[in-house]
Formats: C-alpha cells, structure tokens, sequence
C-alpha cells in the first residue's frame, strides 16, 4: 500500500532519482536557470530551496548539509558565495517556474526553471511597475489631470493633417522630375 507517500517518483528508483535532482540541482546553480519537464521542476524546486535557505547562513555545518545533498564543491562554493548573497533579503520562493509548452515527441509540458533574481528582465519590469503605481486617496489630483489629457488628443488630431501636406509635396516633386 503506498498510504501516505505523496511526492512524484518521477519513474525512477530512489537512488537514480536523488542522483537526478542532485545534477539538476547543481545545473541550477551553476547556469541560473533550466529546461525541463514540468513534474521534474516541480520536484528540483521542493529539492533546491531548503538548500537555498541553507545557504543563506554560512557555516561549515550548513556547508556540509548543502554538500551531502549535491556532491559537488565547485556549486556548493558557487551557491554561498554568488547566490547566497543575492537571495539574502528574499524570505523564500528562490526559484520560478515558467511553462513552455508541449514537447514534440512524447507531449510532455516543458518549462524553464530559474533562480529568480537572476532573471534581469523581469526585474527590469518590477522596478518600471513600482514606479508606476499611484495611491487610492489622490482620485482628486486624477480628475484634475483627466481634463488637460482630454484637451491633449484635440491638438493632436491636427498634426496628422499637417503631416498630410509634406506628403502631398512628395507626390508633387516625382512629377516636376
């Protein structure tokens, strides 16, 4: 009976699975971000964030947790000095999950799993939106500028007809040629 044994075996063995996650895991470190099947991101990111946690305090007894589980000094070296100090202000969810579609042989759902500050363009996108955001109580000072706007299209309804003559001018010059 398997009561009570809810994560995803992923079709393999324990012993293939762990050395599986513990590759992904340490490909994640080092390239920031990977393509996969989506059932085995789901289960790297339940995989990779306590160690991500784990990475934020470093101690030798932190650094010998991390290590047991990913088996490689060069991504357990990588992981507390590079990207324990970009996560360390983060309280948690270090890793984001975007979907790609279908894969061509087999239909499985693919996705690109990435350590989430280190995707600058999104980060790009956030600092651009958090300049843009407005407070509820200033609805006064909004209809106060909606009436300079409303004015706005007027003027610029009569650009494009200046922008008409020169075209005209255009047609002209063809024909005196």
């Amino acid at each position: 009976m398997r009561h009570n044994k809810k994560f995803n075996h992923l079709g393999r063995q324990t012993a293939h699975r762990k050395a599986m996650l513990s590759n992904m895991a340490s490909s994640l470190i080092q390239h920031k971000r990977i393509a996969t099947t989506l059932a085995k991101a789901k289960a790297l990111q339940v995989y990779v964030e306590p160690l991500l946690t784990k990475s934020k305090e470093d101690t030798t007894h932190s650094r010998r947790t991390v290590f047991s589980h990913l088996q490689n000094k060069e991504m357990v070296t990588e992981l507390f000095q590079n990207v324990a100090v970009k996560i360390a202000n983060r309280p948690g969810g270090y890793t984001r999950i975007l979907r790609t579609g279908f894969r061509l042989g087999d239909n499985a759902e693919m996705c690109i799993i990435e350590l989430v500050d280190y995707n600058e363009n999104m980060l790009k996108e956030k600092a651009v939106k958090k300049a843009a955001r407005t407070r509820r109580a200033g609805t006064a000072k909004k209809a106060e500028t909606v009436a300079p706007v409303a004015a706005a299209p007027a003027v610029a309804v009569e650009e494009p007809a200046e922008v008409e003559a020169p075209v005209v001018t255009d047609e002209e010059t063809p024909a005196a040629e």
